[in-house]
């Protein structure tokens, strides 16, 4: 067996694995409100992936997010392909796809019904061709403006790449693209202006683990300022952060919108590290071996926790504080309330109502549900993880 066949069974082996992960966990997930929006109130490609999907495989958690965890497998595969000559060594590329695959923020884009991993596949995409052909698909451009707003930021950073060819046609387009996306979808710039800088950066430091995140920052300035030739991947990345920082210093950004123009940047960031580590003798690299020890440890206790998350109810004073406490209880509830032959139920809680649509239990009148205490009510459901009891409705 070659070293590339041999490299090549190790991606697709992790990949079959954490496919089968991503499987296993989304069927430990409810549905939250706003995917239930996209399921029955929303109109737009979520509805129709998501609808589509529950058609095919029956109105359940894994055929709910089923479309996303595709799109993770297609965004995996395209991003070794695009890296295929990008590195030296084979262990390099296979290095910089585990880094990619493990990323929080590209596993959790996978299991939630969003368009974060559509957009993510579709830049890629958009790369992959741009690095065979070394064209730009304008077809693809004006595809991308029909399918999500995110796509301003795509355009904008093409604007900026393309403006030290003056004969190419690609500034143009591409200025076009980015207003015609203003004016379709607008800017949101309601609300009381207010910072939010330190949030966004969390968030950031969350998507990519914070110590790679550090790393990233570095990595952005290190081209910025000492590399003569600054790739199509680098202007996407710069784009989408400084866009982020700049918004967040007056309002909480929507952070599904950039994400995924800055997790793509693995692949330089591994390269800029790769350089810097082996320029270096022997003796003096035992900090970025620790750095990598680090970094591996960190994206594999996030896989850890994404497939056993319910136990840190246990540990946390606040269980509304726990990651994924909105995915949560409600298919527990609706099965209670099968169990007690409910299976119509109003309340003033309209998201609690949409919720439990999903799962069978429609709106009547015959049962009253409310989340506070109120006087007369006839029965109490508790959902407890782990014998603690989290989650609790009154009905009459």
């Amino acid at each position: 067996m070659t070293n590339t066949n041999r490299y090549n069974y190790y991606f697709y082996l992790l990949l079959a694995s954490l496919v089968i992960v991503l499987l296993f966990v989304s069927n430990t997930l409810s549905i939250s409100y706003k995917e239930a929006l996209n399921v029955f109130i929303n109109n737009s490609i979520l509805t129709y992936l998501t609808n589509t999907s529950l058609y095919l495989f029956g109105q359940n958690d894994i055929a709910l997010r089923l479309p996303f965890i595709f799109f993770y497998i297609l965004s995996v595969l395209l991003m070794y392909k695009i890296t295929d000559k990008y590195f030296t060594y084979e262990r390099d590329r296979l290095i910089s796809i585990c880094i990619f695959m493990l990323l929080p923020g590209v596993l959790s884009a996978s299991l939630l019904v969003n368009s974060a991993i559509i957009v993510t596949f579709l830049t890629l995409l958009y790369l992959y061709y741009y690095q065979q052909t070394n064209k730009h698909s304008y077809i693809l451009l004006c595809f991308f403006l029909l399918i999500d707003n995110s796509f301003a930021i795509l355009f904008l950073a093409l604007f900026f790449y393309s403006l030290k060819d003056k004969k190419s046609i690609l500034p143009w387009v591409s200025l076009l693209l980015f207003c015609l996306s203003m004016y379709i979808y607008g800017f949101s710039t309601t609300g009381k202006p207010r910072g939010f800088f330190l949030d966004t950066f969390a968030i950031y430091a969350s998507i990519f683990s914070p110590l790679l995140f550090v790393y990233f920052f570095y990595t952005i300035y290190r081209v910025a300022f000492k590399e003569k030739e600054k790739s199509l991947t680098w202007y996407i990345s710069i784009t989408a952060l400084l866009l982020s920082f700049i918004f967040s210093f007056r309002q909480r950004v929507y952070i599904e919108d950039f994400a995924p123009y800055v997790v793509i940047s693995v692949p330089l960031m591994l390269k800029v590290f790769l350089h810097s580590y082996r320029i270096r003798l022997t003796e003096f690299r035992k900090k970025h071996n620790i750095a990598v020890i680090l970094v591996l440890l960190m994206l594999f206790i996030n896989v850890f926790f994404t497939i056993v998350n319910k136990p840190l109810y246990l540990v946390l004073p606040n269980p509304k504080k726990h990651f994924v406490y909105k995915y949560h209880f409600i298919k527990e509830l609706a099965q209670e309330l099968k169990n007690n032959n409910i299976d119509m139920i109003s309340s003033n809680d309209e998201r609690l109502l949409l919720r439990l649509k999903f799962y069978g239990i429609n709106e009547g009148k015959k049962h009253f549900i409310s989340l506070e205490e109120f006087d007369g009510y006839e029965l109490k459901m508790t959902v407890s993880y782990y014998n603690r009891k989290l989650f609790k409705v009154f009905i009459k």
